[in-house]
């Protein structure tokens, strides 16, 4: 059981998709996870072009690479998200229009459903992404929370996502959220109570990225195997802690990189994620998509770090045992 290894395209979108592709190839990737910005791909061109999807899918082909997902988490932020002027830097021009709240936020579920039918025809059964949350603000309880406000927050974000999920199932592709800060789900007791307020629609699953729990000190591994039948793709990613009693968990407001934050991404095999504790429970969930290089590293000049991501997991992946270790001691 290989699993294919592919390179998320957002933290690339500076470069051409050619460019790209011809890069990735080179460093020994199977395949990319093509975001929906830069020219990556163009949800609107691939709706009203039936040669855009052959001919991106030719582009790939040519150097040898598939597409088994694609990332929609900048228009699925602005879904349930209270808008502000950050939004703009990260929406198409469309989508923000005129920065009217509301206005944004139905723009943008109107881009994430268009997304799963674009998706299906580029013959992709997955798209990853972010939900935005109306209660992130609220983490810390001071003011006091009105915690059945949190709780309409929920029913909020089920209630956004309802339509972008029937279009999802009528396309026959899946969403899967990035468990992350900023998003209705961060942990496990928020993931469940998504899942819930959802009705557990099979339509709707995880992308787990274990680089979003290592800062909580939480286990991405004991997460694969609670939620295992949520689990429809997977992120690489890295993160490392220096709480020193000098450094913050919460990052002090400074920006990636900073020596004074107390966490940040590194490079797959650099942090603190258990790798092999990880690949295990993903085998005994049954997981067999991609393991797809979702590469951020303030430290580490890029190219050289993708290239290094693909070689640590071509030796850390691993099959799972098809035999039971002491039998060939037995006698028949």
């Amino acid at each position: 059981m290989a699993r294919r290894v592919t390179l998320f395209t957002g933290q690339w979108a500076d470069l051409s998709l050619d460019e790209l592709a011809a890069s990735a190839a080179g460093w020994g990737y199977d395949g990319l996870e093509l975001a929906c910005w830069g020219d990556h791909f163009d949800v609107a061109a691939a709706l009203a072009d039936p040669g855009y999807v052959r001919a991106h899918r030719d582009r790939l082909a040519r150097h040898g690479l598939g597409c088994w997902a694609l990332g929609a988490h900048l228009v699925g932020q602005a879904v349930c998200d209270p808008i502000d002027e950050r939004h703009r830097g990260i929406l198409p021009p469309e989508v923000w229009g005129d920065g009217e709240p509301e206005g944004v936020r139905r723009r943008a579920a109107e881009r994430l459903a268009d997304t799963a039918r674009a998706a299906a025809a580029f013959g992709v059964t997955h798209v990853n992404g972010f939900t935005g949350s109306p209660v992130w603000h609220q983490l810390y309880s001071f003011p006091p929370n009105d915690f059945d406000a949190v709780e309409r927050g929920y029913a909020e974000v089920a209630e956004r996502f309802a339509p972008i999920l029937d279009v999802f199932e009528q396309e026959g592709v899946r969403f899967g959220l990035e468990v992350h800060p900023t998003e209705i789900a961060y942990d496990f007791v928020t993931t469940r109570r998504t899942l819930a307020a959802l009705g557990r629609r099979e339509s709707f699953g995880i992308n787990l990225d274990p680089s979003h729990f290592a800062p909580q000190f939480l286990d991405p591994a004991e997460f694969a195997r609670e939620f295992g039948d949520r689990i429809y793709h997977v992120h690489v990613k890295d993160a490392k802690r220096r709480l020193d009693g000098r450094r913050s968990i919460l990052a002090s407001h400074l920006q990636f990189g900073d020596p004074d934050r107390g966490w940040d991404f590194v490079s797959p095999g650099h942090g603190d994620v258990d790798f092999d504790e990880l690949f295990r429970a993903l085998n005994e969930i049954g997981y067999t998509g991609p393991l797809s290089v979702e590469w951020e590293d303030s430290g580490m000049a890029r190219e050289w770090g993708a290239a290094e991501a693909v070689r640590f997991l071509r030796d850390a992946d691993f099959t799972p045992s098809n035999v039971q270790f002491d039998a060939a001691m037995q006698r028949p």
